[in-house]
This record gives structure tokens, C-alpha cells and sequence, in this order.
């Protein structure tokens, strides 16, 4: 499992960026060579980033002239490694001397004997290099490239003194694949262009077809859903994948043959493939492999057939699972499904095999093994795998009592939280949002797969840290965070880390029974999925997709007219749960269909049906035409006060819709315009589509890449503290309203960075006046202003309750109204 994770991770460039030892010393001398050197002092183990050492670099003897390349500074990495990035700079010598390369071009060799010139996406070999001595210059190598030895070539328009020093960056190629062969990739004609489905960057021969070389299919990008388009900005139509046509194969399949280092043991295949099906793309309709370790193929052979997804287009990895066979060499036979197969990476999954010594070159260093030293390196893993095993074993076992205590304490509080209930169920209503501040409270949109809770972000503020304790005391509370806490304890729910808040949401049985309106089980049947068209991928998650698709029959089958006309499709948002989801993901994608079959309210997103009997789940919801109410702002311009008092119907529609939600102790945790949909007559739904659309990426806290809180729209006691209640939701109800009224055309405190904006609310906490408020939108109402300020207050129990909000707003909306009337 620890190789699959990494053998993952490495083939996505973006995280193999690590220093390979040039500048650290891992490199040793014995393996920095050089064609000369100008004096001892400048000789090839000189040539590391940031030494100083010597004459403070690698100076070869005589310069050449451009494009003789008879100068190099070679690295031997000792084992293939995935090179993404290098580094230059020029010589030290302690300020006196001013060489260095202003350009040059890198070789490099997977074997030693058979060397390729690195070129970019557009064929250009040259890289430019350093201006000055002193400053590193980095360069991404786009693509990348997998070697053992690198050679570094300065190049000059004339003969004249360089020196380089250099560092490499990447790592350990896991994969142990050497080369793969295959058809050439071919050409496509669709709606009047050309698709150019060849492999641009393969290192290898190329004739008829591909031959002992490596490129597209194992440079860590993998291909998006629609295929004309590409992650890499400026290239052509198609340049992510490899592709073949069916009717250039009279044997319908394609074949390829992949090359290793080494025997290896072989647990899977991953091959990462389009399914555009409406263009006549497909994923493979069967996979069969064969195995080599010495010179033959064997007989013995392996045969995979994915399970097709007829309602999802979307690109994705399938997974061939080769049983652990010993080989050196792997064939497979893709067959066609339909008239195009298109691959972008593929990675295998392998531990190295305990191989005959026979196979192994004479000649070759690498493979040099000290019996001694190997029996010590094997009881040192040894060791340390058991050490592993025992404290895997405290940790569960401590996980297993800790979630003992938890589910004991939460009893506790339950029993606690019902009494207090029933003992204030006949106060007066003025005290009923105390009762809501202490209860058991539910998201109702079940948390995104990337949606992280609070976690240590109150240590950016080092004095909360002494003084959370004293805010729970302002409060009236109990403190929800102290220094020593390592997670918040949350008001409304089990705690939930970032280890297991992506596949754990909880749920209040009690909420969801006090949702069941009248005379309605909540029950939902089984919609045909044949009656479903893909039109568009509205988002992604870790464990599902969200697609916006035509529903043929729907309103038929509801017995409910949604405003359409007869017979004809209903655009509806469809919420998919991947194949290969884990038990946990299936169960809590069941229990949101069980949530949201209850809840019916004209400004809430409503499930219309479910398709559960087969895989992959979905679940069938509204979806508005007009889309989220963020983009449609956008797009609008005030023309008149009657544009206003159009928006204040739709502040008040979404306020509406949180009345509801709080009536029955829901929290939302995440509203925003991005995660309301607007339909006819400016009609809005509550949802909660944002966090999963790369739109709106942007609008969350990011944690090492990752997506996690949305602080814009966030109570400073939702950031610090961990406390998700009414009045956060209030907050963000107050953030919603100000982006309403600005038509969405900047983002809330664009001026502050996202650690600004959480210093802010360290402002909020203290309350000694310096916090920053969002300012007045123009043209916006005096009172709807002091709505907003009143929404962010410091001290929630003096925010107002949804209730009195949507009072506010539509006593605004019908003044609005009757002086519209009025002129």
C-alpha cells in the first residue's frame, strides 16, 4: 500500500520536485564527471548548486561554439530517477570572477550507451540560463524526463569561459519501467479540427511505430475530460493523450510492450483513459497482458474487462490487477468499444523480485551486492517493520477506547441536551435561540469529500492560545478549544481530523425525524439511468461527481409538473458516487439520500429520485437553469432601483430557505451565492455545489494544495474556536447578502490575503475596534447595511435569528416595491 501511495504520488509531477543531492552531498564526486576542466580547481565535483568549494564551480577547458556540444558536466544518479526541475548558477570565486552559462542544453541516458537531447513541448532544446553568477535559475523540464545520467551543455554564440553549478530535482523513478513500445498515436477530424493524438515528446524511435523509448504516457499529466483541450497552456488540440482508431486495426485491439529494469513482481496496472463516448471515444473494452522474465512469453496470460459507466464521461484510471506475476517484460492487448482509444499515463504497481542472479549483467555495478552487508540491511527492516507493527497496534488500540469515551460522552450529552429541551420547551421564544446555541446541530449538506474542519488555525494567533479558555467565558460556554487541545471539540457534531473527515460525516437521527413532513415516508423510487443524458460535469470530489443532465420522463414519473412543457427533458444535477468508493463513502452517500429525501421547502434544493439498485449511485436532484446565483450576478448591471429590489427578493428567497433549515436545527456551514442556484423568475434554491466546482477553488482556505475552509464567509468562532451554530450561518447569511448587492464582483476582503483574513478575526475575538468590516456595496439601503453589521457581530447571541433577518428583507423589499409603484 505505502508503494501504491507513493509510486502515485510520484507520477504527478507537481509534488517530485526534491533536491537529488547535488547542492546537499547525496551525489557523491565519483559519480560528477566532466568532458575537461579548466584547472584542478574547476574540475567536475566543483559543479554543485551553492558550493563554494575550489574556484566555486565546474569550468570546463575550452569553450565550443554553438551547437558543437563537446562540453559536458555529467551526473550519475545511480538509479532512474524523474527529473522535473533544474537548477543553475554561475561560478563564486569569491567575487572575482564573472562566468557562467547563459544558455545550455541537457542530455541525458537511461543505460549509459544511448543518449537523447531533451526538448520542450515545441521541439526547442535550448534553456536560458543564468544573467549574473550569483542567482540560482530554475527551470521546469516540460516535459520531464526519466534517466540515470543527465548531462548538462552550455551553449555560446562564440568561444568564451563558463561555469556552471548546478542541482537536479526530482525523484526515485519507482516504476522501474525503461521503455514502451506501441502504434504510433494517430490523427482525428472532429467538428472541423484536427485532433493530433501522436506522443510528441517519446524519446525512442519512431517509424511505423514506438519503439525503446519513454513520453507521454509516463510524463505525471493526466488528460482531462474533454481531450481537445490540455493542462500544458499552448499546444495543440489533443496533445494529453495517445490515441488510435479502430478502423486502422483489423485486429481490434491495440498493442503495446512495456520494458522494466528488473524482474519485478507485478500486484496492478493503472492506465488513465478518455471516455468521451458522445465523440466516439471509449475506455477499452478489454485488457489482456502477457509476462516475460527471461526470453520467452509465457502462455499464462491475464484478462481484465472494466465495468463501463453510462452515465459518467468523465476521464479516469482503471485499474488492471496482474496477480502478482514475476516478470521482466509485460504485453497487452487493449481491445477497441468503440471507434477511438485514448490513453495519457500509465503506471504500474510492483515490488522488486527476488530475481536469478543470472539474469543480471556481469558488467553492470549496480547490481554489485555484499552478502554481509545485505543480511544487516534485511535484519535492520526487519526490525524496524515490527517496531512499526507495535506502534500500529497502540494507536488503534488507543483509537478504539478514544472512540469509546466518545460515543460515551456524546450519550451523555445527548441526554443532557433532550432534558435541557424539555425543560425550556414552554419559555417564551426570545429564549428558544439560547436552546439552539447548545444543541446537537446537523449540517444539512453532508461535509465535501476536501471540506476540512478548523484545525490549529487559532495557533496562528499565538495569544489565543492563552486566551481561547477566557473567550468561552465571554461566551457564557464552555470553552470549545484550549491550548493543550490537539483538536477542537465541535458544538454540533462528532470530532472529525483530517485524517478522517473524508470519508465521516454524522448525523442526527432525531433531526432527521423532526424533517419528515406530514403524511410523507421519505421514501424515493428508483429512476430508469437509461433516462438520463449527460450534458455537462458540474464538479468533482474525492469520492463522487456532480453532473448536470437531461431527465427523460421525470416529471412523469414524479406525477408532478415542474413548469415544463409535456414529455420534454428536465435538466436536473446528478450526484454520483465512484465504483470504487470504500464502505464508509457508500454509507454516508446513503444516509444524505435519507437526509434529503425529507426536506421540502421552496427555497431548499429538493432530491427528486435515486438511482441505488446498481452501480454507482446517484442521487437525482433540482438543478435551475440560470445555474448559481455567484455566476448569474456576474453577469448582471444595475439598470434601475427595480434591478435592486430584484435582489433584495432573492436576499430574501435565501433567507427564507435558512428559516427553514433552522427550524429544524440544521447548519449549513458553507452558504454562500456559490451554493444557491437561481431559476425562473429569479427563483432560489439553497445547495451545496461550490466546494466541488474548481471555479471556486479560490474560495478556500488551502492547506498543502487542498481545499478546506471557506474563512471568507466564516464566524471569527467557526476559524478559532471550532463552533459551527445558527449565528455562524448568520455570518455567512450577512457575507452572502454583501456579495448579492455588489453583483458578485470581487470576492469578500479581496484586499487581505487569506492569513489576513484569519488575523481579522483574531480583531473580532479581541473586539478592541480594529477589526475590518466589509464595506457598504453602493447604492445599498442604510438599514440593509446595518443588517450586514448586525450579522457580524461579535457576541453571536446578539446576531439576529433567521426569522427576524427574513422580516428584515422583506419589509425592505416591499418598500422597495411600492416606491417603485409610487414613481
Amino acid at each position: 500500500m505505502i508503494l501504491m501511495i507513493i509510486v502515485i504520488l510520484k507520477t504527478f509531477s507537481g509534488v517530485c520536485r526534491y533536491p537529488l543531492g547535488m547542492a546537499g552531498g547525496q551525489i557523491q564526486d565519483e559519480d560528477i564527471s566532466a568532458s575537461s576542466q579548466w584547472s584542478e580547481s574547476t574540475a567536475a565535483r566543483y559543479g554543485r548548486l551553492d558550493f563554494d568549494d575550489g574556484d566555486g564551480a565546474w569550468c570546463p577547458d575550452v569553450m565550443a561554439e554553438q551547437d558543437a556540444l563537446k562540453e559536458f558536466l555529467q551526473i550519475d544518479l545511480r538509479t532512474l530517477h524523474f527529473v522535473t526541475l533544474v537548477g543553475t548558477q554561475g561560478r563564486h570565486a569569491d567575487g572575482v570572477g564573472n562566468e557562467f552559462a547563459q544558455r545550455y542544453r541537457i542530455k541525458y541516458s537511461r543505460d549509459g550507451s544511448r543518449w537523447v537531447s531533451w526538448h520542450d513541448h515545441k521541439g526547442h532544446q535550448i534553456i536560458e540560463g543564468n544573467k549574473n553568477a550569483y542567482d540560482v535559475v530554475l527551470k521546469d523540464l516540460e516535459p520531464p524526463i526519466i534517466a540515470r545520467y543527465v548531462r548538462f551543455m552550455p551553449v555560446t554564440d562564440h568561444s568564451m569561459i563558463v561555469c556552471m553549478r548546478v542541482e537536479l530535482y526530482g525523484c526515485e523513478w519507482l516504476d522501474g519501467l525503461v521503455s514502451y513500445s506501441a502504434p504510433n498515436g494517430q490523427q482525428m477530424s472532429l467538428k472541423g479540427q484536427h485532433v493530433y493524438l501522436n506522443d510528441s515528446v517519446y524519446d525512442g524511435a519512431m517509424g511505423y511505430s514506438m519503439t525503446e523509448g519513454l513520453g507521454q504516457l509516463t510524463d505525471g499529466f493526466w488528460g482531462l475530460d474533454d481531450f481537445t483541450q490540455s493542462q500544458v497552456y499552448g499546444v495543440w488540440p489533443g496533445y494529453d493523450y495517445v490515441g488510435w482508431t479502430n478502423a486502422s486495426f483489423p485486429s481490434s485491439y491495440v498493442e503495446m510492450t512495456f520494458e522494466f529494469d528488473r524482474v519485478r513482481n507485478f500486484t496492478s496496472m493503472k492506465v488513465h483513459c478518455n471516455n468521451m463516448y458522445t465523440w466516439g471515444v471509449r475506455i477499452f473494452q478489454r485488457a489482456t497482458c502477457y509476462f516475460r522474465s527471461e526470453s520467452d512469453w509465457e502462455h499464462n496470460f491475464v484478462s481484465f474487462r472494466p465495468r463501463g459507466d453510462k452515465i459518467s464521461p468523465s476521464a479516469r484510471f482503471v485499474t488492471i490487477a496482474l496477480g502478482n506475476r514475476m516478470a521482466s517484460a509485460i504485453k497487452c492487448h487493449f481491445a477497441f468499444s468503440d471507434a477511438w482509444m485514448m490513453f495519457s499515463e500509465i503506471a504500474f504497481q510492483s515490488d522488486t523480485a527476488v530475481y536469478n542472479t543470472s539474469l543480471v549483467p556481469r558488467d553492470d555495478p549496480t547490481h554489485k551486492l555484499d552478502d554481509s552487508n545485505t543480511r544487516i540491511l534485511i535484519g535492520c527492516l526487519v526490525a524496524i517493520i515490527f517496531i512499526l507493527l507495535a506502534v500500529i497496534t497502540i494507536i488503534l488500540w488507543r483509537q478504539v477506547w478514544q472512540k469509546m469515551l466518545e460515543k460515551a460522552s456524546r450519550r451523555m450529552l445527548d441526554d443532557e441536551l433532550s432534558a435541557q429541551r424539555d425543560a425550556l420547551s414552554s419559555h417564551h421564544s426570545s429564549q428558544s435561540s439560547e436552546v439552539e446555541s447548545t444543541s446537537a446541530y446537523e449540517r444539512i449538506f453532508p461535509l465535501h469529500s476536501d471540506y476540512q474542519e478548523p484545525s490549529h488555525l487559532i495557533r496562528k494567533l499565538p495569544e489565543f492560545a492563552e486566551s481561547a479558555e477566557d473567550a468561552g467565558k465571554r461566551e457564557g460556554n464552555t470553552p470549545q478549544v484550549s491550548a493543550a487541545d490537539e483538536v477542537p471539540h465541535y458544538a454540533e457534531a462528532d470530532i472529525v481530523n483530517q485524517h478522517s473527515a473524508a470519508t465521516r460525516s454524522s448525523y442526527s437521527v432525531a433531526a432527521v425525524n423532526m424533517a419528515v413532513p406530514p403524511g410523507r415516508e421519505g421514501a424515493l423510487e428508483e429512476f430508469p439511468r437509461e433516462q438520463l443524458t449527460f450534458k455537462q460535469k458540474l464538479g468533482e470530489g474525492q469520492f463522487g461527481e456532480v453532473h448536470l443532465c437531461e431527465a427523460v420522463g421525470i416529471q412523469e414519473f414524479l406525477k408532478e409538473d415542474f413548469g415544463g412543457s409535456e414529455g420534454k427533458p428536465l435538466l436536473v444535477a446528478v450526484k454520483t458516487l465512484r465504483e470504487d468508493a470504500n464502505k464508509n463513502a457508500r454509507n454516508d452517500f446513503l444516509k444524505e439520500i435519507r437526509i434529503m429525501s425529507r426536506l421540502r421547502d421552496p427555497n431548499i434544493m429538493r432530491l427528486l429520485a435515486v438511482c441505488v439498485e446498481s452501480d454507482p449511485l446517484c442521487m437525482i436532484t433540482e438543478y435551475m437553469e440560470n445555474g448559481d446565483l455567484n455566476q448569474f450576478l456576474f453577469k448582471l448591471e444595475l439598470q434601475n432601483e427595480s434591478d435592486y429590489a430584484a435582489l433584495c427578493g432573492m436576499a430574501t428567497q435565501i433567507a427564507s430557505g435558512m428559516k427553514y433549515l433552522a427550524s429544524l436545527n440544521f447548519v449549513h456551514r458553507d452558504l454562500a451565492t456559490r451554493n444557491c442556484l437561481v431559476g425562473e423568475n429569479h427563483a432560489i434554491k439553497i445547495a451545496d455545489f461550490g466546494m466541488s466546482r474548481n471555479l471556486y477553488r479560490g474560495d478556500y482556505y488551502r492547506i498543502q494544495g487542498r481545499a478546506v475552509l471557506p474563512i471568507r464567509w466564516m464566524s471569527w468562532e467557526s476559524i478559532l474556536l471550532g463552533k459551527f451554530t445558527m449565528a455562524s450561518d448568520v455570518w455567512a447569511f450577512g457575507v452572502t447578502l454583501w456579495e448579492t448587492l455588489t453583483l458578485c464582483k470581487e470576492q469578500p476582503y479581496s484586499q487581505l490575503s487569506d492569513e489576513q483574513v484569519i488575523e481579522n478575526t483574531g480583531e473580532f475575538f479581541r473586539d478592541q475596534a480594529k477589526q475590518i468590516y466589509l464595506p457598504q456595496p453602493a447604492g445599498c439601503p442604510d438599514p440593509i447595511y446595518r443588517l450586514m453589521l448586525n450579522c457580524w457581530r461579535r457576541n453571536a447571541k446578539d446576531r439576529p435569528t433567521f426569522q427576524e433577518i427574513h422580516n428584515s428583507l422583506q419589509e425592505c423589499q416591499e418598500k422597495g416595491q411600492d416606491d417603485n409603484a409610487a414613481k
